[in-house]
């Protein structure tokens, strides 16, 4: 049987534009804030026309690897959290993960973020914890929504931890995982208040330093987030949305 070969692929000449940019600002040879060379010298770097450097401009722009001070003048930025969160949230979808993929994701991340805190508690964090707790059974109180509120907690919980690349992975899994508790909710009213029972014993373990307890706890929430899921009717099969 003869030998068969797929069709070599070109790489469009904008996108090996944006691919060469980009590579340097990830090795650090341009840093953020620095100036990215007019459309006219990347033409006359890269020997392309005026509209291949645009597009690879703009798909640079969109990777928000380079943002626009002005109509002439570039220059390289850093994606924020909430970009990337956005980027990678899109990804997920697209790639439908299902709600049991971010449970078991979450059941990986978060009590490993809630150990750290403990060792890493400082005053400030601790009393921004507090503070959410107490809004949290305020909002409870007055039978008000708490999914923001508990999304507010675990991010205090994970800025806590001092782990940014733990940080940057957790937030757009916590972004599409935390608002299927508004399905919750409605059907077992004793969601919220087992919601606040946890997030106390969370936050006297991560103040008091208390890693192991502070891991316990966390694993025993999200254990008991799946079970109010499974109790409320959600199919954790069924993909994200």
């Amino acid at each position: 049987m003869p030998p068969s070969f797929e069709k070599i692929r070109k790489t469009p000449a904008y996108r090996a534009l944006a691919e060469a940019v980009a590579e340097q600002i990830l090795d650090g040879r341009l840093r953020e804030g620095d100036p990215v060379p007019t459309e006219a010298r990347l033409c006359e770097m890269f020997g392309v026309n005026r509209s291949t450097v645009r597009e690879g401009i703009r798909a640079l722009e969109e990777a928000n690897l380079i943002r626009r001070e002005s109509a002439r003048r570039l220059v390289v930025s850093r994606p924020s959290s909430q970009d990337v969160a956005q980027q990678f949230g899109r990804a997920l979808v697209l790639h439908e993960i299902t709600f049991a993929e971010l449970w078991e994701s979450m059941l990986v991340l978060e009590p490993v973020m809630a150990r750290l805190a403990a060792g890493r508690s400082t005053p400030e964090l601790a009393a921004r914890l507090e503070d959410n707790l107490r809004r949290t059974e305020d909002a409870v109180a007055r039978s008000a929504p708490i999914v923001e509120l508990d999304i507010e907690f675990h991010g205090l919980i994970a800025e806590m931890s001092g782990n940014r690349a733990l940080g940057l992975a957790r937030d757009p899994i916590s972004r599409l995982f935390y608002p299927a508790a508004q399905r919750v909710n409605p059907k077992l009213p004793i969601a919220a208040p087992r919601v606040i029972g946890a997030h106390r014993a969370i936050v006297r373990a991560v103040t008091d330093g208390d890693a192991a307890q502070a891991e316990s706890w966390m694993t025993k929430h999200i254990v008991d987030f799946r079970q109010g899921l499974e109790r409320a009717g959600v199919d954790l099969k069924s993909v994200v949305r």
